[in-house]
């Protein structure tokens, strides 16, 4: 699919360059398996999901999900259920999705609902709103959005008071030669830019927006440690989301 011009992310780029910190995530994960969705829910107030989907659930323009990413994409469809767990990608689903074959591709194959939406991330909060209605969902503060970029998945996300989580990309090297090129490009700059060992990027990470229900990760952790991973993946076992 070609996806075309990124209008809402280029409009949003200027906010980000008075307050950098909106692209500031509340946790960084090396995947979508590292997070702990059950305390999420329990102590958090989230009663719904969004997941950006190409190099967070699967490689690039794939609609299998990626088997570091399946422990996760399971857990958080045991703990939220299919109908509060949902796709918002800025391919599948957008205008660019002729006809929304991509978005029922990926309903199909994966089981999992993809939000139609006219804007891309950093926009579309009216039509995430309008699809977990639902849910109960009131406002952005009970949706945690994840996903690998932060100009697009993380700011949308801190713009609505969404709970954050950023996750590396799963695809690396020949791996990700299905990415498209502008993004690939355009996250490894981000990822630099945020999270270098040195004063700016420290300053940024340090005014990360608070988040209206969760305290921090020293309060309530939102990463799982290896051994509860092992815990999990025993409890769900290995068969597919």
């Amino acid at each position: 699919m070609v996806q075309s011009i990124n209008t809402k992310a280029l409009i949003t780029l200027a906010s980000v360059c008075r307050r950098p910190y909106i692209a500031s995530p509340h946790i960084h994960v090396p995947t979508i398996s590292h997070v702990n969705y059950e305390s999420m829910r329990d102590y958090c107030g989230i009663k719904a999901i969004i997941f950006d989907k190409d190099n967070t659930i699967t490689a690039p323009y794939a609609t299998d999900v990626h088997e570091r990413a399946a422990l996760g994409l399971r857990s958080a469809l045991d703990i939220f259920g299919h109908d509060n767990v949902a796709i918002l990608s800025n391919s599948a689903g957008t205008k660019d999705d002729v006809d929304y074959e991509d978005a029922l591709k990926i309903e199909h194959d994966m089981g999992i609902n993809v939000i139609r939406h006219d804007v891309k991330k950093p926009g579309g909060m009216e039509e995430v709103l309008r699809h977990f209605e639902g849910s109960g969902v009131q406002d952005g503060s009970e949706l945690c959005v994840v996903g690998d970029r932060l100009l697009t998945d993380i700011v949308f996300g801190s713009l609505h008071g969404m709970l954050t989580v950023h996750c590396l990309p799963l695809c690396t090297g020949v791996e990700n030669k299905g990415d498209n090129t502008i993004a690939s490009i355009i996250r490894t700059l981000e990822n630099k830019m945020m999270y270098g060992d040195w004063f700016i990027p420290k300053s940024i990470r340090q005014r990360t927006l608070k988040h209206k229900r969760w305290l921090g990760e020293e309060h309530r952790p939102l990463i799982l440690n290896p051994d509860q991973i092992l815990e999990l993946e025993t409890k769900l076992g290995q068969t597919p989301p």
